[in-house]
Formats: structure tokens, sequence, C-alpha cells
């Protein structure tokens, strides 16, 4: 599919639009693409799905910069809501479809193994760091521990709050 194309289905949808970027090759893709057909056909009347093939569709990778697949983006109204890079339990798939359907931010939450790798490897970061004396390292790990609960952080959501509405 060219960009094209890409963009008059999307413009010729009133739904919010799911796009799942895989290719045929993509071990993760293949166990992705029954999880994501599943939810397709559970909000078949409220949110459209749409399978792309990364390997026929340069140009739409290009215009989302997508990576690495698989890659499962949300559009509402023309604009991307959100992003899944990378392999997911249908958990995560499935909050995607349900605020699309619903019509709510699009927030994707971090797994719990996710959020225990990002704290743990903060704090041995920082530990390092302290050990060795080494403040850049201190930061890293502070920054690392964080991304494992930016999410709860009621600062942080107010501060990003006032960014989105300007």
């Amino acid at each position: 599919m060219n960009l094209k194309e890409f963009q008059e289905k999307i413009s010729s949808t009133d739904k919010p639009i799911v796009v799942d970027f895989w290719a045929t090759w993509c071990g993760p893709c293949m166990m992705t693409k029954p999880i994501l057909e599943k939810l397709a056909e559970e909000y078949a009347d409220k949110v459209e799905f749409m399978p792309i093939n990364a390997d026929d569709s340069r140009e739409v990778l290009e215009q989302f910069r997508i990576f690495g697949i698989p890659t499962v983006i949300s559009i509402r109204n023309g604009k991307e809501a959100g992003r899944i890079a990378g392999a997911q339990r249908e958990d995560g798939y499935r909050i995607m479809f349900q605020s699309l359907a619903d019509g709510g931010e699009v927030k994707i939450p971090l797994t719990p193994v996710d959020r225990i790798l990002r704290l743990g490897g903060g704090g041995l970061f920082v530990a390092i760091g302290l050990a060795t004396s080494n403040w850049v390292v201190v930061g890293v790990g502070a920054i690392l521990a964080f991304l494992g609960v930016y999410d709860r952080c009621p600062i942080w959501n107010a501060i990003t709050g006032m960014l989105k509405r300007r």
C-alpha cells in the first residue's frame, strides 16, 4: 500500500483506526496477528482494523517513523493517538481498542515486568554510581527508575496535561 492509498483509507472512515504494521517473516508479528484479528472482530462496529504489510508499504512506514515491527498505531481523526512497538499480550492491545471505542485517551500502561525491570535497572545504576561517585551514572539510574513510575506520578501527569492543552 502506498501513502496515497493509506491516506484515502484513513479519510474514508468515521471510525478510529488501529493499524498493524507486520511482515510475513516476523515471528512476533505472527504471534500477535491472531490477537489483533480477534480484537478487530470484537470491536468491528466501533473501530476499524487495518493490517499493513511492512515490506509492501515503505512510504507509510516512513510517514509514521516505524523502525521496528510489529508496531501497532491507533489513529483518531487522522492523527496518531497511541502506539505499541513490539509484541504485547492481549491486555495491552485490548486497552488500545477499548480506549478508541470509548472515545477516551489512548494510554498504554506498563506491564508489571517492564515496571520492575526499569525500577530494578535504575536502582542498580544509582547504586553503582553512588559506590563509584559517578554522578552521571546516578542521574541515568534516576531517569531509568523514573521511567518505571512516571505514569503514576501526579506531578508528571499535571505537567504533561498542561502541555497537551497548549
